[in-house]
């Protein structure tokens, strides 16, 4: 496994992280998700990223999690990075989402009771809220650093312009902004489009990109059709109308680039990912425990030449 740093921050991370949002919920089968964890960890991946909300049901991905650090990695607490978030609809009422600091404080604290630990190392808001201060949002970052229930403070899913803002606020508390997480991906280019990453790399943040097989499109599972039990039939945020017939082409075409490099799709589009210089982190989500050994193998071709990128970039601009 390789380690980049953070940022300008000392915090290094492992350059494939594993994400819970899918299948370490309550409806899932936990053996295989503490299998997950194991080889995970096994294979030099420190990192698990969870959020609040992340289940179904919410909360239960948190809850599983902890039961695998208790019975698994109680003895390697400090050689693990576990980041939780709060910003997204976790409980009904006014006090139950975007960025206020009566909910993002209750939430962390009922995240590290699902979790059993007295603190995580990240903590995020995990959504930009343009109705709460900016302040008031990364206050409420800045105390959960300074109570103790987290080491560093970071931000997901913010526009470039409020990622500079948030910079520089958190900056001026003495907390500094530690890692945003965009969506970031060959197909969701966004973050390098509309200047995300080069905020990041501005204010010395660093970036972890989640969804960076969009949802399993960058790979060989929807070549030839949708399998039965992929997450295009059972998830809310891949649908199967998405899976179109340009998609299933532009897939086809880049398969064909990453065979000629020796590697599966979803290798070099972690491989992509990882060839920006402001990506501290690919963010997997996974299913099963071979898929992770599929993800990690991808660091054994990171570079890509100069024919390559350009063949790439015409099937992706």
């Amino acid at each position: 496994m390789q380690y980049n740093r953070t940022g300008k921050s000392g915090l290094k991370l492992p350059v494939i992280s594993l994400g819970l949002w899918h299948n370490f919920g309550g409806l899932d089968n936990f053996e295989n998700q503490r299998a997950m964890c194991r080889r995970a960890f096994d294979l030099g991946i420190t990192h698990f990223d969870l959020a609040n909300n992340y289940g179904p049901p919410p909360g239960s991905a948190e809850t599983n999690f902890g039961k695998i650090l208790a019975s698994d990695f109680a003895a390697h607490r400090d050689e693990l990075i576990i980041s939780s978030k709060a910003g997204y609809h976790m409980w009904d009422g006014p006090y139950g989402e975007w960025g206020s600091r009566k909910y993002m404080i209750a939430s962390l604290n009922q995240s590290l009771k699902r979790l059993g630990l007295d603190y995580v190392d990240i903590f995020y808001s995990h959504r930009f809220d343009p109705e709460t201060p900016l302040e008031e949002t990364m206050g409420a970052l800045d105390f959960a650093v300074r109570s103790g229930k987290a080491l560093y403070a970071g931000i997901s899913n913010y526009p470039a312009k409020a990622t500079k803002e948030a910079a520089k606020i958190l900056k001026a508390m003495g907390t500094p902004c530690l890692i945003h997480q965009p969506r970031f991906n060959m197909l969701q280019q966004e973050p390098l489009k509309e200047g995300v990453l080069k905020a990041c790399d501005d204010n010395g943040i660093g970036v972890i990109c989640f969804s960076p097989l969009a949802q399993g499109l960058l790979t060989d599972r929807y070549l030839n059709g949708i399998p039965e039990g992929s997450r295009a039939t059972v998830a809310h945020f891949l649908k199967p109308g998405q899976i179109t017939e340009e998609v299933v082409k532009r897939s086809a075409a880049l398969n064909e680039i990453a065979k000629g490099r020796g590697q599966k799709l979803s290798q070099m589009a972690l491989a992509w990912v990882l060839s920006h210089k402001e990506v501290t982190s690919a963010l997997i989500g996974a299913s099963r425990v071979s898929q992770i050994e599929d993800a990690v193998n991808a660091i054994d071709k990171l570079d890509f030449t100069k024919a390559e990128l350009t063949k790439i970039n015409k099937l992706i601009a």
